[in-house]
């Protein structure tokens, strides 16, 4: 049924990802799908802010989720499942939408959080997610 799933994780929340995680894996493992995890390197909007960081800090950024990415998937994800390991940059919902359009992906399985007050006036990544997807999108609750 599914054949590629996306995993959307938070590397500054892996604790709040482990339902999500094992959800993500019984699929793949039930249905011999591929997994493509992705962790997104936020980028800072505007250039202004961005003069505040030393030069080079967003490469040591993606630098320092890739090694996380892979660190964490070699705790949590068996051997025996076909992985991709996805750094996007940028808008943390729109990298999530692009890169489930570029490997045309049958699923996205992602956590999310209690909504807080401020995720009701901006949304939170999750509900952008769903709102956006062409494929089916599980949203998994900690």
């Amino acid at each position: 049924m599914y054949k590629d799933i996306l995993l959307p994780v938070d590397m500054g929340h892996e604790a709040e990802q482990t339902k999500a995680v094992e959800t993500a894996v019984e699929l793949a493992k039930s249905m011999g799908a591929r997994l493509h995890v992705i962790t997104v390197v936020p980028d800072f909007g505007m250039s202004i802010v961005g003069g505040f960081f030393p030069e080079g800090h967003e490469k040591a950024a993606i630098a320092k989720a890739t090694e996380a990415l892979h660190a964490f998937t070699a705790r949590v994800i068996p051997n025996d499942i076909e992985i991709q390991h996805i750094v996007g940059h940028g808008s943390i919902y729109r990298e999530i939408l692009a890169r489930a359009e570029q490997i045309k992906c049958d699923l996205i399985v992602m956590a999310s959080h209690r909504p807080e007050l401020q995720d009701y006036l901006l949304g939170p990544n999750a509900a952008r997610v769903v709102r956006h997807a062409t494929c089916s999108v599980m949203v998994v609750r900690g």
